[in-house]
C-alpha cells in the first residue's frame, strides 16, 4: 500500500479503512518547563521531531485549569509528571460560591493557548494537534476535595451553579484553541468512575455538562478524544459522546480492546501498559504487547497510545520499541 501521510492514516484508521501501518501516539508531561510556555512549545516540537507520531497531544500542566481560581499546585516527583494541588480552592459548601467567570485570554489559561497557537505554527497542520481540556466535572474535583462528593449529594444546587461557570469558560478556552490552531481536543474526564459515582449522579453532573462542550465544538472541531480515566470507567455511557476517538486504561481495567470494539464505532486509543510493561519490560515485552493490542482489534479502528500519559523516567529504548513494533506489524500481516 502507498505510504500515508499523518491525517490521511488518522483519518482512514477513524473510518475502520485500511492503512499502510497503524498511526500510534504517545505523549508525556515536562514537568516544571510546562509552566513556561516558550518551553513547553520547544518540547512539544522536538518531541513530534524527533518521534513523528501521528497525533500531537499538547501537554499542558494539568492543574491549568484550576489555577486562576485560587488554587496552587505543586511538582512533588510524580512518576508521570503531573502537578497535583496543593492548595484547593474549595474547602466548603459555601466557597462553591466564588466560582465566577474567568477572562480565559489572561493568566494560566491564556499561557496554555498562548503556547498551543506556537507549537501550531511550528508542525504547521502537518499532524492533528489536540488541546488537552478537562471535563467540568474533573476541574470541579481538582480546585476541591474528595468534600465534592459529599456536596455533590448533599447541596447539589451549589455544585450545579459552578459547574455551569466552569461549563462556560471550559468552553471558551477550547474554542479559542481551535482558532489559534488546534484541530479538537483531549477531552479529559477522571469522575467516570462506578468506583466514584452512580451512573445517575455522572448522568447528572458529568454527562450533561460534557455534551454541551461537545455541543458547542460541533462543526468547529475536526476531530476529538476522549479520555477516560481511572479503573471500572463508565464506558458504555460514555461511547455516544461525539467524539472521534477513546482512551482509557484498557490494560489496568475493562474494557479490553477486543471488547470495547465492538462497543465504541470510531477509533480506539491504547494497547500500551505505560507504568508496566513500557517501563519495566524488556524491547520484546513491548513489542509483543503492542502486536497483541493490535491483534485484538484485527489491526484496525486502533491507534496504539498509553492508556494515561507516559512516566518520565520511559527511555528512548522502550519508545522507540513501541514505534518498530506498530510500524512493523502491517508488515506482519502482508507476510503472513
Amino acid at each position: 500500500m502507498q505510504s500515508m501521510n499523518h491525517w490521511q492514516r488518522i483519518e482512514a484508521a477513524i473510518g475502520g479503512e485500511a492503512t499502510d501501518r497503524p498511526p500510534i501516539a504517545l505523549w508525556r508531561h515536562f514537568p516544571e518547563d510546562d509552566l513556561h510556555p516558550d518551553k513547553l512549545v520547544a518540547h512539544t516540537l522536538q518531541w513530534q521531531d524527533k518521534w513523528q507520531f501521528d497525533l500531537v497531544k499538547f501537554m499542558p500542566s494539568g492543574t491549568y485549569g484550576v489555577e486562576d481560581w485560587g488554587a496552587v499546585s505543586a511538582y512533588r516527583g510524580a512518576a508521570n509528571g503531573a502537578r497535583e494541588v496543593v492548595q484547593p480552592t474549595v474547602l466548603r459548601t459555601e466557597d462553591w460560591r466564588r466560582i465566577a467567570p474567568l477572562d480565559v485570554r489572561q493568566g494560566s489559561y491564556g499561557r496554555q493557548n498562548e503556547a498551543l497557537a506556537a507549537a501550531a505554527r511550528g508542525l504547521g497542520g502537518r499532524v492533528p494537534l489536540l488541546q488537552t481540556v478537562f471535563s467540568p466535572l474533573t476541574t470541579a474535583r481538582k480546585m476541591s476535595t474528595e468534600k465534592l462528593f459529599a456536596d455533590l449529594r448533599c447541596f447539589p444546587d451549589e455544585l450545579e451553579r459552578a459547574l455551569m461557570v466552569i461549563t462556560e469558560v471550559t468552553i471558551r478556552f477550547a474554542l479559542d484553541a481551535l482558532a489559534l490552531g488546534a484541530h479538537g481536543v483531549f477531552f479529559a474526564t477522571q469522575q467516570a468512575s462506578h468506583r466514584l459515582l452512580s451512573t445517575a449522579e455522572y448522568e447528572r453532573f458529568g454527562k450533561r455538562y460534557d455534551l454541551m462542550v461537545f455541543e458547542a465544538l460541533r462543526g468547529k472541531a475536526r476531530l476529538n478524544m476522549l479520555h477516560a480515566h481511572g479503573d471500572d470507567i463508565m464506558f458504555d455511557l460514555l461511547s455516544d459522546y461525539p467524539a472521534e476517538m477513546f482512551n482509557w486504561h484498557d490494560r489496568l481495567t475493562d474494557p479490553t480492546i477486543a471488547q470495547a470494539a465492538g462497543r465504541f464505532p470510531r477509533l480506539l486509543v491504547g494497547g500500551i501498559d505505560e507504568h508496566g510493561t513500557l517501563l519495566h519490560g524488556s524491547e520484546r515485552d513491548i513489542e509483543d504487547q503492542v502486536h497483541e493490542a493490535l491483534s485484538q482489534a484485527a489491526g484496525r479502528r486502533l491507534m496504539i497510545g498509553p492508556g494515561c500519559v507516559l512516566p518520565v523516567a520511559a527511555t528512548d529504548a522502550s519508545i522507540r520499541a513501541a514505534v518498530r513494533a506498530t510500524h512493523q506489524f502491517q508488515e506482519g500481516l502482508a507476510c503472513a
